[in-house]
């Protein structure tokens, strides 16, 4: 508990160090208390690792457990003073610079208006500071040593990204040899009808490694007509395991299919053919037994390759061939070390080697263990001093986790900065084997306020170097079917990790099962439902203080009242869900920073929407009921991302560009501005002008564009990374001139900035590509797309583009020339 606290309690006393000198604050009367609310917590924060020490004491873990509920309320506190003292601002306040004349600009009658929230906000201070004050005066705080101090995380290392991430040759032998004995045998048995092998070993070996490595291999792939990897793992879906298969092997499948219609569609898709399937991270033996052997019945010829942890699921499925991954050698395991650590220094490496090979034992010889040790011990001086101070630490932490493993993993855990550890922590609410995409993950950490402001970058950017390090850091694999680092995974020892240490505010799984007095101490849930209707467990007189609700795998139906017991949730995802509208009390939500609805059945949203000041993320894609949106939505003044995709929108209110943190917007419907005053069909190119922070944005229906006033709608968006370009659906009838021509103007209109990094243009029917396509625009362009782009005979000048790494080219089915210029670039 303590270690999430010390998290905690920096980013309260930064909250408070921030808003304190704000001009709300002055005009709500309370830069006092708040002041004496810092004092305190930096008091606090001077004696919490003497506390994380101690918390074998029952009498200590009572005392952090006061103080983690009092400064989540303190939290929740300052965005009540946010948002009620912006209430009481001008219209057009005056910047920070002259702060006391937010005072003389209020009438005396609006300073009657003012006084009851202003009491109100007082109040709840005055009573919080009471709270904090009787935790410092209780006899457990005064018996801890403030002078007693960790030697400190680390800085961040220098943060690797994308292509400069380089998995090293290391203990190759051992996996090349293995990969070799495996391929032989496979190949041995292609012809059989259903041959089985499984690799076994304890967790973090390296059983995953050496089945990717068979896997991909090109006489494998060869060898068999179809081929599917398929990560099991301990609580899988069956329907959704079903579906995996069939996506590997190419198959569309429909939304609501039965588990016993995927399984005929399968032995359909698989009959006569030969395959080779991998099933990865198996707990138990009925997915193969039950589940996948009938539908594979009738194949002319098959191997099947098992990872799992235990001998005995390997012969429940019927292998015939185990081959083990055994635990290292405490030399092989340091040499292992010191070469994920790129030391080179031959003399350094034998200085090292008796402190390294204990480091090693430590970690149990496992290689995911020492790669994740490596990591953290690559941030420190490679003297021996330093490593056993770092190896001293290790008694610690075994008296906060039982297995020796995740001992030695905790040390990697710890010796991150405090935004890293609640980050690395909050990746435990996604369930095992899941892929974790950067652009999503990256807003839950925003939106549940991990991220640090840093000067002249905007928090997304920030927090992307968050994603990179954890996986520098090895704490997250980068998953191989992402492109670019989009994607990465957990394994599930450090998922372990993850849960163990939040054990006491996150829960994933099934939300039926808990007790109310269970539900009150949560803040995070990822609910796996069993039943259609997602069900809340009873909870009179309980206060929740969720401030995080995801589900998943849905569809399924939400009850009502979910909004109005959740009053202190900053993260709503409702992916799937059977949700068709919003009551109006959502406005009451005022701590929600991210509301995901996703593929949801939403046909409208409540204007009571606007009162959500503090949302920062909105989401609606593929929402294919919804076509219209609320006057309120230019209200949201902190609103960053909005997402649009899928949802054909037809009615949308003047005045984006007051949304002035926009920084991502896909799915934006270009309007001509022929409607009313405060409608419109879609928004007018031109309102981008006033949105300066835009990262990613993806423009379609732009058929309906009418000439710009201006060529520099996008030129002078400095984040500018991401660009979408989409015209208007294909259609068989030929487009009138007039058509081509004013598609070519918009076209060539929107100049982007000179960073942009990707391109994609989408059923795009002019007949020439604008002139801009060249180095002196598209200077950092790496990944370009053309999809459908019919009437263009020639490509652009891509040949002259210095950093171009990927194009994809589908459907431009007029190109005659162009493609002698693409030395070196990749096609996929």
């Amino acid at each position: 508990m303590a270690t999430i606290l010390e998290c905690l309690l920096r980013s309260c006393a930064t909250k408070l160090q921030n808003i304190i000198t704000n001009e709300v604050i002055l005009i709500l009367g309370v830069e006092k208390e708040l002041t004496k609310v810092l004092r305190r917590v930096e008091l606090i924060e001077c004696c919490l690792y003497d506390a994380e020490k101690r918390t074998k004491e029952l009498a200590v873990n009572s005392w952090l457990g006061q103080l983690r509920d009092v400064i989540y309320e303190a939290d929740e506190i300052l965005d009540v003073v946010r948002c009620k003292g912006s209430k009481l601002l001008p219209e057009h306040p005056s910047s920070s610079s002259n702060k006391s004349a937010a005072h003389k600009v209020l009438s005396v009658s609006s300073s009657f208006r003012n006084i009851v929230p202003r009491h109100d906000v007082a109040v709840r201070i005055r009573a919080l500071n009471k709270k904090i004050e009787h935790i410092t005066k209780d006899k457990i705080f005064l018996t801890f040593n403030s002078n007693t101090q960790p030697t400190g995380n680390a800085p961040t290392s220098k943060l690797i990204r994308s292509s400069d991430l380089v998995e090293p040759n290391l203990v190759g032998k051992e996996i090349l040899y293995s990969s070799r004995k495996l391929v032989d045998l496979v190949l041995a048995h292609k012809e059989s009808k259903s041959y089985k092998l499984a690799i076994v070993g304890t967790g973090g070996v390296g059983k995953t490694t050496l089945a990717q490595k068979i896997y991909n291999d090109p006489k494998i792939k060869g060898s068999f007509k179809k081929h599917a990897w398929i990560c099991v793992s301990k609580d899988y879906d069956e329907i959704g395991l079903l579906k995996e298969v069939l996506r590997n092997t190419g198959v569309h499948r429909k939304q609501g299919e039965t588990k016993a219609e995927l399984q005929r569609k399968l032995a359909e898709t698989m009959k006569g053919k030969s395959f080779f399937l991998v099933l990865d991270d198996v707990w138990r033996s009925n997915v193969w037994v039950d589940l996948l052997r009938i539908s594979l019945h009738e194949t002319v010829a098959g191997v099947i390759l098992v990872t799992t942890r235990d001998d005995q699921i390997a012969k429940r499925i019927g292998v015939e061939h185990t081959h083990r991954v055994d635990l290292m050698s405490a030399e092989v395991g340091w040499e292992l070390l010191w070469k994920s650590m790129h030391i080179d220094d031959e003399k350094k490496v034998q200085n090292l080697r008796n402190i390294g090979i204990e480091i090693v034992r430590k970690c149990g010889c496992l290689p995911l263990a020492i790669k994740v040790t490596a990591s953290a011990l690559a941030c420190k001086d490679s003297t021996e001093n330093e490593w056993k101070r770092f190896l001293g630490r290790y008694v610690g932490s075994q008296d906060m986790l039982s297995d020796e493993i995740e001992g030695a993993l905790y040390l990697s855990y710890d010796d991150l900065p405090h935004h890293l550890k609640q980050c690395f922590l909050y990746c435990g609410l996604y369930v095992e084997d899941s892929t974790i995409l950067r652009r999503v993950i990256t807003r839950l950490w925003i939106a549940e306020g991990f991220v640090e402001e840093q000067q002249g970058q905007v928090l997304e950017d920030t927090a992307e170097d968050y994603y990179y390090e954890l996986i520098h850091r090895n704490l997250l694999q980068p998953d191989k079917n992402n492109f670019d680092l989009a994607g990465c995974k957990m394994h599930d020892l450090l998922r372990q990790l993850a849960c163990n240490i939040s054990r006491e505010e996150c829960f994933v799984g099934d939300i039926e099962s808990l007790r109310g007095e269970d539900m009150s101490k949560l803040r995070r849930v990822t609910v796996v439902p069993k039943k259609d209707m997602l069900v809340l467990p009873s909870m009179d007189k309980v206060k929740v203080k969720l401030r995080t609700f995801i589900t998943i795998r849905g569809p399924h139906r939400i009850e009502d009242t979910l909004f109005k017991r959740f009053l202190l949730l900053r993260v709503l995802v409702l992916n799937y869900a059977l949700v068709q509208s919003f009551p109006d009390y959502i406005g009451e939500l005022i701590h929600l920073r991210l509301l995901d609805l996703d593929y949801t059945g939403i046909s409208c949203l409540p204007e009571s929407i606007g009162s959500l000041k503090n949302l920062q993320v909105l989401s609606l894609r593929h929402c294919k009921a919804l076509h219209s949106l609320p006057l309120a939505m230019t209200q949201l003044c902190n609103l960053r991302c909005f997402f649009l995709i899928g949802a054909d929108i037809n009615h949308v209110p003047k005045g984006i560009g007051k949304l002035k943190f926009l920084n991502a917007l896909q799915g934006f419907p270009v309007g001509n501005g022929s409607d009313n005053a405060d409608v419109q069909d879609g928004w007018e190119l031109e309102e981008l002008s006033f949105v300066s922070q835009m990262r990613s944005l993806n423009l379609n229906r732009l058929k309906n564009a009418a000439h710009c006033t201006s060529n520099t709608v996008l030129a002078d968006k400095k984040h500018l990374k991401v660009l979408t370009v989409e015209w208007t659906e294909q259609r068989e009838e030929e487009y009138q001139e007039e058509d081509i021509c004013n598609a070519e103007s918009v076209f060539e209109q929107l100049i982007p900035p000179r960073n942009l990094e990707q391109l994609f243009i989408r059923l795009y029917f002019g007949r020439r590509y604008p002139t801009w396509f060249g180095t002196t625009y598209l200077c950092s362009l790496v990944h370009l797309a053309i999809r459908y782009s019919q009437s263009c005979v020639d490509l652009p000048p891509l040949g002259q583009l210095p950093n171009l790494k990927y194009l994809l080219i589908v459907g431009s089915y007029a190109l005659t020339k162009g493609y002698a210029q693409l030395g070196g670039v990749v096609f996929f």
